[in-house]
């Protein structure tokens, strides 16, 4: 089970899963992981609203009985914190796989009548507070237009429940493909702008660098949005047991923006790698890999994954968020 650490008067944590134990399709309520860096937004829902406005037609304010005069959905996705923004290149693979209700964005913005000149969407939180010593008034982020008009949901359940105040009750943005950043909990504003916004969170935190033909970092940013490729191993646990010549099976999760388009897996630590048997894609939800493994002899081996997606991009083995998950076993 996940474990909770909460400061009453800052940020509340839920570790997630290890990746052992991800081994549920879809992740229940109580083990899908939080992270809270202003701290949990205690709204009224009874009083809650929704301002839709900026480069629309007919601005809009909507409570939480206005969202159900449109079409309810249901929306299966991973879900994946893009890491701490104090230290964004350390792996933390905190990762969920579930089932999202709500309302497409796309018909909220439809009813308000996105103008000409509209490019991205920002969206506003009600948390509030300090983040690596810089106070911040908002959570704010924005999206291009193009991925807010896609699948993008106004969501107010998880899992067949309504969501709790840690996960954003009673609305939330939910973005199917892109890290966690950027469905934004507590949902109060939403605005169609000609341009991204000059915020923390924009700016400072949850980018990365822009790196130039010559390798170097130009100076400038570019936002944390779509999941890179990532996979982990969820059987053999860490330091299990197995038999000298037995064959096992080695299986786990992978995931990206755009779905998975092969695994590879390696028993020597990623000096050679073979491809595993790989779930077809689905939407954004994970997909299962296996592939039967017998280890030479005895010793210890350390079993490694990487995933690609349709682009060619790989896991890379160190350095980044998504960087090479490796289990070691024991071959006896």
């Amino acid at each position: 089970m996940s474990t909770t650490i909460m400061n009453p008067s800052g940020p509340l944590i839920v570790h997630p899963l290890m990746p052992h134990q991800l081994t549920d399709e879809v992740t229940k309520l109580d083990d899908v992981f939080t992270l809270c860096h202003l701290g949990v937004a205690r709204l009224d829902a009874e009083h809650w609203r929704l301002r839709i406005d900026g480069l629309v037609d007919t601005p809009l304010t909507l409570s939480l009985s206005d969202l159900q005069d449109f079409e309810w959905v249901e929306v299966e996705s991973i879900h994946q914190c893009q890491g701490s923004p104090l230290d964004p290149n350390t792996p933390t693979r905190r990762i969920s796989n579930v089932r999202w209700s709500g309302v497409r964005l796309s018909e909220v913005l439809s009813r308000a009548g996105p103008g000409r000149g509209g490019r991205y969407v920002w969206s506003y939180g009600a948390d509030c507070g300090t983040l690596g010593g810089i106070q911040c008034d908002s959570y704010l982020k924005d999206l291009p237009i193009d991925r807010a008009l896609d699948d993008v949901l106004i969501a107010t359940g998880m899992n067949g429940s309504p969501l709790t105040p840690e996960h954003g009750y009673p609305a939330r943005l939910f973005v199917p493909g892109f890290y966690g950043t950027n469905s934004v909990k507590w949902l109060t504003r939403v605005v169609v702008a000609a341009d991204r916004p000059d915020g923390l969170f924009t700016t400072r935190f949850y980018t990365d660098p822009v790196i130039g033909d010559d390798g170097e970092e130009t100076g400038e940013r570019k936002p944390v949005w779509g999941i890179a490729p990532e996979s982990v191993i969820v059987s053999p646990a860490p330091d299990q047991i197995v038999g000298i010549g037995d064959e096992v099976l080695v299986w786990g999760r992978a995931w990206a923006d755009a779905g998975v388009s092969r695994v590879e897996v390696s028993g020597d630590g990623g000096a050679h790698w073979s491809n595993a048997d790989l779930e077809a894609g689905a939407g954004r939800r994970w997909q299962r890999f296996s592939v039967n493994w017998r280890p030479p002899g005895p010793g210890r081996f350390t079993l490694s994954s990487r995933a690609y997606n349709a682009a060619g991009e790989c896991q890379p083995p160190t350095g980044k968020r998504n960087a090479i998950y490796g289990v070691q076993v024991l071959a006896s």
